[in-house]
């Protein structure tokens, strides 16, 4: 944890982080799992009490925005309990790992901080940090610098289809990515987690396949209404069919 959080911090030039305590960490359970929810959720705290949230959300269901800044500014309110003064407020990191296009940039790690809009390099504070680290965008990079940049070695550890000689590549140049491997060999023998993680694979699927299910009827939705449309109208059944692609079959019944 400690390598991932100074690779993703590097790039808003942190100073690097020596130790960190883990304050919570909310894993996949069964119960979590069948209920469709995909997040994982690290709270963490370096030395100098800077407090740092991890979300990891392998889906997209909108306002992810809001929801990082929500989840920001919980995290920044408990930090000052009753009689405290405001400058005893740690400054708080949100790390966003994401799945889906959640930031409208190239980039697919992107940094937020509270910058005066006309005057780009005045910072009204520094407590405001979020990151967001778009996996698609950096999975559909044509080249990743693993040789000289950490964040890639991990996001490339990450990847459920790397190679072996990838992953051997990997470990080779990098320590803590060694360590992180060997750890899930060690999981990967455990009963109870391959049950979890196969549970949260089912979940995906299922997931995956009612979205495409409502998507395909919401189109066939919209090609009867068009249809209804320019019944109405009195349109010919060929051009009917022509714009909706409904058969004329189809179409005739919908008169009916």
């Amino acid at each position: 944890m400690l390598s991932l959080l100074n690779a993703i911090l590097a790039k808003s030039k942190h100073k690097k982080l020596v130790r960190i305590e883990i304050v919570e960490h909310r894993t996949f359970t069964a119960e979590v799992i069948g209920d469709k929810t995909s997040i994982l959720d690290i709270r963490a705290t370096a030395e100098d009490g800077t407090r740092i949230n991890i979300e990891v959300q392998l889906r997209d269901y909108g306002n992810m925005d809001r929801r990082s800044l929500f989840y920001w500014s919980r995290e920044f309110a408990s930090g000052l309990d009753k009689g405290d003064d405001y400058n005893q407020l740690a400054n708080v990191i949100a790390i966003n790992i994401v799945n889906f296009n959640a930031v409208n940039a190239d980039d697919f790690h992107t940094v937020f901080h509270l910058w005066e809009d006309t005057h780009k390099d005045c910072l009204l504070t520094d407590a405001l940090e979020i990151h967001f680290i778009d996996v698609k965008k950096f999975n559909a990079l044509p080249e990743k610098d693993i040789k000289n940049d950490a964040l890639h070695r991990w996001l490339t550890f990450f990847d459920q289809n790397i190679s072996d000689d990838m992953l051997k590549e990997l470990m080779d140049m990098d320590a803590a990515i060694y360590k992180a491997n060997k750890k899930m060999t060690f999981l990967a023998n455990d009963k109870e987690v391959l049950r979890l993680y196969n549970m949260r694979e089912m979940a995906q699927i299922d997931y995956n396949s009612g979205m495409r299910k409502a998507k395909d009827e919401g189109i066939i939705e919209g090609k009867i209404e068009t249809a209804r449309n320019m019944i109405a109208d009195d349109e010919p059944i060929e051009k009917i069919a022509r714009y909706t692609g409904l058969s004329k079959e189809n179409i005739e019944n919908l008169k009916v």
